[in-house]
């Protein structure tokens, strides 16, 4: 599981930045799914450290499959990146992406719109998407 990316194409962004709050919820969605992933039965979070750097430095879903070749090299089975879309400070998309690290192929993926740019509303956002479509998936691929 690799840390969030923000996309932020909303006026506000460019006009104000990065803003601290949206940096910290940012860093609050990996770690939250990873809870619910190791939660599941035949899954547990690889330790992505090794690889953190690099990671950081690129668009992860951009990149051409640089999350599967990273989260290959940490022995993952599965590369999970996500981002989080700003379009306003009213409207916004967390967004996550889960490959096969053998196939390159998605295996699973979803969004959740959300409304809002609260910590509330991030956090119900990453737990509706984990609850409702995720977590489907995952029981599909076991």
């Amino acid at each position: 599981m690799f840390d969030f990316e923000l996309n932020d194409t909303s006026l506000d962004g460019q006009m104000r930045g990065v803003q601290p709050a949206e940096t910290a919820r940012l860093e609050r969605l990996a770690p939250a799914l990873v809870a619910k992933f190791d939660a599941e039965p035949g899954f547990a979070a690889v330790d992505t450290a090794p690889v953190e750097k690099r990671a950081a430095s690129q668009h992860l879903q951009a990149c051409g499959g640089c999350d599967v070749t990273l989260a290959k090299s940490v022995g993952a089975d599965l590369a999970v990146t996500g981002e989080v879309q700003k379009v306003s400070n009213l409207i916004l998309n967390i967004n996550v992406y889960v490959r096969d690290t053998g196939t390159g192929k998605k295996v699973a993926g979803g969004s959740a719109d959300i409304r809002g740019n609260t910590d509330e509303s991030w956090s119900r956002g990453i737990d509706y998407l984990y609850r409702n479509v995720l977590k489907k998936q995952l029981e599909a691929l076991r």
